[in-house]
């Protein structure tokens, strides 16, 4: 999806501080092609920053009471939600992702991924927390996972 510069997302910031080499330049990229592909406003702000097991395993506990690292946790910030057929995207800061690439490792090579394929895939899915997609039910899981796979799908096939 080729927008003039003035219509891509340009508020997207990736830190890679987990000590694992990824590709950062593909985490923006999807981040971007999902935000325009959501309808969300040029001027959103998200943060995808990468950490090690240790700084996972703290955010896990102080965040969700869980111990132990996860692969993704996201934090929004104002809330925003996809605009409806006719509205005006809303401007804001979409929030905050954070993943964990030594734990998402095995995660990947157990799914048949490499490491780049699964992070991308948890943006996805990150960008559609703050979003406001959940999957506690049943038909959440089943709308969620059906617009991640879509939405992936239309990313592979750009």
């Amino acid at each position: 999806m080729d927008l003039p510069a003035s219509q891509q997302p340009s508020s997207i910031l990736v830190e890679n501080e987990s000590g694992v080499a990824c590709d950062t330049a593909s985490l923006a990229a999807i981040a971007s092609f999902l935000m325009i592909r959501l309808g969300l406003h040029p001027s959103c702000e998200l943060g995808i920053t990468l950490v090690d097991v240790a700084r996972m395993s703290d955010l896990h506990l102080e965040w969700m009471d869980e111990p132990g690292p996860t692969d993704v946790l996201s934090f929004p910030m104002d809330e925003l939600r996809e605009p409806g057929p006719g509205e005006a995207p809303p401007e804001g800061i979409l929030g905050d992702i954070v993943l964990c690439p030594e734990y998402v490792h095995e995660q990947a090579t157990a799914k048949g991924r490499v490491l780049d394929e699964e992070l991308q895939f948890l943006v996805t899915h990150g960008i559609l927390h703050l979003l406001g997609y959940d999957h506690a039910t049943t038909p959440e899981y089943d709308a969620m996972f059906a617009l991640q796979d879509a939405l992936l799908e239309e990313w592979a096939a750009s």
